[in-house]
């Protein structure tokens, strides 16, 4: 477990996948609301959890309390959307904040953590992609140090529908490791 200024940082566990479920539809239906063309409700289920846990890692944020406040699917490839790469990259999937309760400034908390978990394997970027059709997210990672190095425009969702995503990346450095 790591403590992160009051966030606590641990990976998930079969036992969580409800509560990140859970936090998945809760910020699918905000997307919605916002009138965002990304998340649905009821899209990924425990499964879907249980096969990134086996795959990569889902790490799970919460407070002091023990009330989850977010969490984030760290890859180790993501093919798909990026081709064969060299091993160089941790890919960041599923960055989701508890809105009630999560403290301000919790996503960019997610995103370091990833970040330092990415520099800490030894690699040296860090790399997501962002639906084509969300600035609003564009422009969060861009903030956050994200550079956009390529688009695949032809991304194939469960349902079959074909929407396009932009790829960024950002260079991890010694500093990350702090």
């Amino acid at each position: 477990m790591i403590i992160d200024d009051g966030i606590l940082f641990r990976q998930a566990e079969e036992k969580d996948t409800g509560i990140l479920v859970a936090l998945y539809d809760q910020a699918a239906r905000w997307m919605v609301r916002q009138g965002i063309e990304q998340w649905k409700p009821g899209e990924k289920d425990t499964a879907h959890f249980l096969e990134k846990m086996r795959q990569g890692e889902v790490w799970l944020a919460s407070d002091g309390d023990g009330r989850a406040v977010g969490a984030y699917e760290l890859w180790w490839s993501d093919e798909e959307a990026w081709g064969v790469q060299p091993p160089v990259a941790g890919y960041v999937h599923r960055l989701m904040v508890e809105r009630e309760s999560a403290p301000v400034g919790a996503g960019r908390r997610l995103l370091e953590h990833a970040e330092r978990r990415i520099a800490r394997s030894g690699l040296e970027r860090a790399r997501l992609d962002c639906v084509s059709t969300n600035p609003r997210l564009l422009a969060y990672y861009q903030g956050a140090g994200y550079r956009v190095v390529g688009e695949y425009p032809h991304k194939e969702a469960k349902d079959g529908r074909v929407y396009g995503v932009i790829l960024l990346e950002k260079r991890l450095d010694r500093l990350t490791l702090v």
